[in-house]
């Protein structure tokens, strides 16, 4: 899905360490900073990204960004309530599981 909606494989790649890679622009690591903030336990945005994201997207964007983030975190919360399982839909597909972080406050 990712590749047809045009994502480079170094993006897919690289996901997990976002901040450090090259294959992101200063705009889609905002959006990722955000997608970060916004699914931690507890969710918090600071003002200095809020800030920034505002220097690069209108305001009906930033909506509709944090729209399909705190819906996508959503789902993911639901499923992972009532034990939803994966079906398979992705099998073999490419997406790199994030550092443990059992335990971890964030």
């Amino acid at each position: 899905m990712g590749r047809k909606a045009g994502i480079a494989e170094a993006q897919l790649h690289d996901l997990t360490r976002f901040e450090e890679s090259q294959a992101f622009s200063h705009a889609e690591k905002l959006v990722l900073r955000l997608a970060v903030a916004m699914t931690r336990t507890p969710a918090s945005v600071d003002d200095e990204l809020f800030a920034a994201l505002r220097g690069e997207f209108s305001e009906p964007q930033l909506v509709e960004l944090a729209t399909a983030i705190a819906w996508e975190n959503y789902r993911a919360r639901f499923n992972r309530a009532f034990g939803v399982l994966a079906e398979g839909f992705s099998e073999g597909a490419f997406c790199p599981l994030p550092d443990s972080q059992i335990g971890s406050p964030k």
